[in-house]
């Protein structure tokens, strides 16, 4: 009878851990679907995630990613756009880029850096959480592109790490598509890291449902008009090479959409058409893009939100087309006034947000193709340093990466009002 007992206990434990799993994120159509039903979700881009049980005090990492996991589970959050990991150390384009690095040296990986994306994905899993993990960056704050270039004698040291010009930039970086030294050692990580087998949980991450997606980078454009047809031949030949590795799970570009593809809407269809392609992005930067002058104001805010639903509708339609679906995965304002005090209120950034989370949830109702929305970005519990704009080795990790002034566009726990119109939308 003890027996039967025990058996039944062991039992009933086993089917607790299986139904703690998370399944697999599938694409069918213009949706996603999780276990056959559709899955549209309101996630953070939460970059430094797999970082923070890597700090110099990693019991207090640990606790911080405990915390900020519980924080957003408890608001309805359940997707984290992630960064995999950095390449290169040192300053690039004249800022620090992240670290601890994973790739440190040209074709040197290390694995243990991996270790707190492992700590990040199993706690991920218990929450029934989501992750879309890029796998490198096309900008200089993670190493990304021009790291490779400079691996491969397309860019000098010198180079590499004074500030470039933005014509510089372009030129410099369009060359990556071009460049097959680039192009194998890029494959090289992307390998590395499917391959990898998580240090908690004893899974490789080809077998983790945790994970959604993979993303080819942060917002890879071809930066120059001569290097379009060596992007969409990289685009095309990377998710061919990771879905002949991992079966599992998505592939999706990292794309911001038509401001990201040279101002070419031909193009931004073509590469998402791709088969190995699974869903569309678009990111909005309203401030990057110039579509207001110095702040954000009560009076151009109805321009700005404007502009906004113009450039989410014309990339559905596109979605549409396709049949397949279309995440909003980056999009910010800048705290009233500018400001980068957590104090300050976020009036317009509340209702900036709040019109691109109604159009989400329209095309729920309408089970359309606006399937997820990745805001930019969790601040969590770190907060800014009076008198200090950017980020120095040693200070926490916040939602602005290093090259960002620190509370530009993070959006902390503290920020109520923020939750609130993010948990209006969630609970509708």
């Amino acid at each position: 009878m003890i027996k039967k007992i025990s058996l039944l206990v062991a039992f009933a434990f086993i089917i607790g851990v299986a139904s703690a799993q998370p399944s697999f994120v599938k694409q069918k159509g213009h949706q996603f679907l999780i276990n056959g039903k559709p899955y549209y979700y309101i996630g953070v881009n939460y970059w430094y995630g797999g970082l923070l049980a890597l700090q110099k005090d990693p019991a207090k990492g640990k606790q911080r990613l405990i915390k900020e996991l519980d924080f957003l589970k408890s608001k309805g959050v359940n997707n984290l756009r992630v960064l995999v990991g950095s390449e290169g150390e040192g300053k690039i384009n004249g800022v620090d880029r992240v670290k601890p690095a994973l790739q440190t040296q040209h074709n040197v990986y290390h694995a243990e850096i991996l270790k707190g994306l492992d700590l990040l994905l199993m706690e991920m899993a218990k929450r029934k959480m989501y992750a879309i993990l890029y796998l490198s960056n096309n900008w200089e704050w993670s190493g990304g592109f021009m790291q490779y270039l400079n691996w491969n004698g397309q860019i000098d040291n010198d180079t590499l790490k004074r500030k470039l010009t933005w014509d510089e930039q372009r030129d410099y970086t369009s060359k990556f598509y071009s460049c097959d030294g680039c192009k194998i050692d890029y494959q090289k990580q992307v390998k590395f890291i499917l391959q990898h087998k998580n240090a908690y949980t004893g899974k490789k991450y080809i077998n983790e449902p945790a994970i959604m997606a993979w993303e080819l980078a942060n917002e890879p454009r071809p930066m120059r008009p001569e290097a379009i047809e060596a992007y969409k031949n990289w685009i095309a030949n990377t998710a061919t090479y990771i879905k002949s590795i991992d079966k599992n799970h998505l592939i999706t570009i990292g794309a911001e959409g038509f401001m990201g593809t040279e101002e070419n809407w031909d193009l931004f269809k073509e590469i998402h058409g791709n088969k190995s392609i699974d869903y569309l992005t678009i990111h909005i930067w309203p401030k990057n893009w110039g579509w207001f002058k110095d702040a954000p104001t009560t009076e151009n805010l109805p321009t700005v939100i404007e502009k906004t639903s113009a450039y989410i509708k014309q990339h559905e339609s596109i979605a549409q087309q396709l049949n397949k679906p279309l995440v909003i995965e980056e999009f910010g304002l800048p705290r009233d006034g500018h400001a980068f005090d957590p104090s300050s209120t976020t009036k317009l950034r509340d209702e900036y947000f709040g019109n691109i989370f109604s159009m989400w949830a329209n095309s729920q109702k309408k089970n359309g193709a606006i399937a997820g929305c990745n805001f930019w970005s969790f601040g969590g519990t770190s907060r800014p340093i009076n008198g200090q704009l950017f980020w120095k080795d040693g200070d926490d990790f916040s939602g602005d990466p290093p090259q960002e002034e620190q509370g530009l566009n993070s959006v902390f726990d503290s920020d109520q009002s923020t939750w609130k119109i993010i948990q209006t939308y969630l609970k509708k």
